[in-house]
């Protein structure tokens, strides 16, 4: 492959390698690209690369112009616009690939580069990853090294020559991106990510199907990071809350909707008890207006553009979905009360179950409740008695209970005995509304994984989790989660399900030491919470932070403004300064000689490299003839300029000051 590269001519390698690049840029946009977009885009590069090799005549302008206005159309049609973020990439994708097969000038090539940095961005209206970063960064040096390669002469040098000149390039330029990076002002909506770029992600649902959380189990993509401020709480407190679900038609649990007042008459005052447990979270894009805090957070978390507001379920909202990285502080009192502590009208609202559904579970309500006797005016009684059925019963927690009918309930606790949390939870709440038990559903996480490289707490999408809350006269809503008693391992010591591997990752990771995929993982896991934490998470208030730092007691804008302005200015004065250091640290005398060699190169003498003044003077003289009286002039300086070097007394600079004022002298006749 390399000897049949090394006969190709120099061109059409470049050319390969310019494509090479544009293929890099554009294949991270294939999962969002339409289908014909993608296929035209392969198949045009393709053909563009077998041209230069074959060194086949590029394709007329008019076959252009009809490939650009049927993907035109063909955007048209996909997008039903021209305008926005997805129909835009597609256009700069098909105009990058279609500038391909025009390429006949450097004019052309040009034009390609520039299109190739601007779709090069384009990758992070979608991901801002670490991968991306790392790969776009890879496609950066490769069109830098392209646009190097397109100013040296054809032929003379290698492309490690130009690569290397491009990666000095980047290096050099890097301080001034950290810098720009750091102080630039941040003034939202002019800076930032792109608010659609993670608008497709989402994780838990405002409604629940019985086996949704199931299938949300099985991913384990990470859903948010939590530091916490001194002794991280037990793992059987760590229950992050998210929706509440309230109303049951038989299939599926929703938000309780309801008119404010009567939402009201259900909810007292949140009443806190103990020391606080304070925490930092960095919750993940995920389309939702959530924020995932731990039971109970009274105050209002530190959202950064958000605007954080608690419902009467003690959920916490803001003003629009999470489309970016976002990390909020808050504080949360593991003991709480929570409710009215008398049954008002509102409660009934959680003691309705649709007609004709579980009619087997309702038997078992009042057979619970025959069983208790006379406690079973007693609630506690009969939550107790409904855990220790599921505790003796035989059930057990799965990842795969199969497909439940119309009858979830009755399935549950009379035919499977099996099933996942949401199983458990919605099974548990409707046989507490037969028993006459006020219950509600609530979803979130459960648990995390500490990991040991930075200490956070990483809870993924895999610790989804649902649980119940009874209310109970004198105690007010009572957290009740009832796979604890089907799997006290879930909640006490985070043990998770795992789904099975299939032929192809058991194959490449079967032999994988456990202990070694867990710490790589970590790892990775640690990598990425760094970049998260440091560059996407960097905004205008760690900015002011940093000025904090550095001495200014109430920073804004304008102290970042003058501080980057101060910077530049001091790194001007500071270049000045070492260049005029270099410059006298030169040779004076060397410098005065490769001045009249460039001039003699620009009137077209062909100077050879290193020639000493008297050959250059013969070799005036040669070209110019004896008759010129400015070659002369010129080489009779070029005498005395070498005579100069090899003098016997030491040279002075004034001797050289008058050798360059006659030069100059000279330059200024012709």
């Amino acid at each position: 492959m390399l000897k049949w590269l090394a006969r190709l001519p120099r061109d059409a390698r470049d050319t390969l390698f310019l494509l090479l690049v544009i293929a890099w840029v554009v294949f991270p946009h294939t999962e969002h690209l339409p289908l014909w977009c993608s296929l035209l885009a392969t198949l045009l590069i393709l053909w563009r690369g077998a041209l230069s090799v074959r060194s086949r005549t590029l394709p007329s302008r008019w076959w252009l112009l009809c490939l650009l206005a049927i993907t035109l159309g063909a955007t048209f049609f996909s997008h039903r616009t021209l305008l926005g973020r997805d129909a835009g990439v597609t256009m700069i994708v098909v105009l990058l690939v279609l500038k391909t097969l025009e390429m006949r000038a450097r004019r052309d090539a040009f034009v390609i580069f520039f299109l190739g940095f601007f779709t090069l961005l384009t990758n992070f209206f979608y991901s801002q990853s670490l991968l991306t970063a790392a790969a776009m960064l890879l496609a950066l040096l490769g069109l830098l090294t392209a646009l190097v390669n397109a100013h040296m002469p054809v032929g003379k040098p290698p492309l490690r020559q130009a690569a290397r000149i491009a990666g000095s390039m980047a290096l050099l330029g890097a301080p001034i991106m950290v810098v720009l990076f750091l102080l630039f002002p941040r003034m939202a909506p002019l800076w930032g990510i792109p608010s659609d770029a993670m608008s497709g992600r989402s994780g838990l649902s405002t409604n629940m199907a019985v086996g949704a959380i199931a299938s949300l189990a099985r991913d384990d993509s990470i859903a948010m990071r939590v530091r916490f401020d001194g002794v991280r709480p037990a793992p059987s407190d760590l229950y992050f809350r998210g929706p509440v679900l309230s109303t049951f038609d038989g299939r599926e649990w929703r938000i309780l909707r309801t008119s404010l007042t009567v939402r009201q008459q259900a909810q007292a005052d949140l009443k806190v008890r103990g020391s606080a447990v304070r925490y930092q979270v960095t919750l993940e894009p995920n389309n939702r207006p959530w924020l995932m805090l731990l039971d109970a957070a009274p105050d209002k978390p530190a959202a950064t553009n958000y605007v954080p507001r608690m419902t009467a379920d003690l959920q916490w909202l803001v003003d629009r979905p999470v489309t970016e990285l976002l990390r909020y502080e808050a504080q949360s009192y593991p003991d709480f009360q929570h409710g009215p502590l008398q049954m008002v009208p509102a409660l009934q609202d959680y003691l309705l179950l649709p007609a004709g559904y579980n009619p087997r579970t309702a038997q078992l309500a009042t057979e619970l409740r025959r069983a208790a006797g006379d406690a079973a005016s007693d609630k506690a009684v009969l939550v107790n008695a409904a855990l220790e059925h599921l505790r003796s019963g035989g059930y057990r927690y799965t990842l795969d209970p199969g497909v439940f009918g119309r009858h979830s309930a009755d399935e549950f606790w009379f035919d499977r005995r099996q099933g996942f949390c949401e199983h458990i939870a919605s099974s548990f709440v409707i046989l507490m509304r037969a028993m006459g038990i006020p219950a509600r559903v609530v979803t979130g996480y459960q648990g995390g994984e500490n990991n040991p490289v930075d200490g956070f707490l990483v809870v993924r999408q895999s610790d989804a989790h649902a649980w119940s809350e009874v209310w109970l006269a004198g105690r007010g809503w009572q957290r009740v989660d009832p796979t604890s008693a089907v799997a006290p391992g879930r909640t006490g010591a985070m043990q998770r399900l795992a789904s099975e591997r299939g032929l192809l990752a058991s194959a490449l990771l079967g032999s994988v030491s456990p202990a070694l995929a867990l710490n790589l993982r970590a790892f990775w896991d640690a990598v990425n919470n760094g970049w998260n934490q440091w560059v996407l998470n960097y905004t205008q208030g760690r900015q002011f932070d940093l000025l904090r730092k550095i001495g200014f007691s109430s920073p804004g804008w304008e102290d970042l403004s003058y501080t980057l302005i101060a910077l530049v200015v001091s790194a001007s004065l500071i270049g000045a300064l070492w260049t005029l250091w270099e410059r006298r640290q030169h040779d004076p005398w060397l410098r005065l000689l490769a001045r009249v060699t460039s001039h003699l190169r620009k009137a077209g003498l062909n100077v050879a490299a290193n020639s000493p003044p008297r050959r250059l003077a013969e070799q005036l003289k040669r070209q110019r003839g004896p008759h010129d009286s400015i070659a002369l002039a010129l080489g009779e300086w070029l005498v005395k300029l070498e005579a100069h070097r090899y003098a016997a007394h030491e040279a002075g600079r004034a001797e050289l000051a008058t050798l360059q004022e006659e030069l100059t002298q000279i330059i200024r006749r012709q």
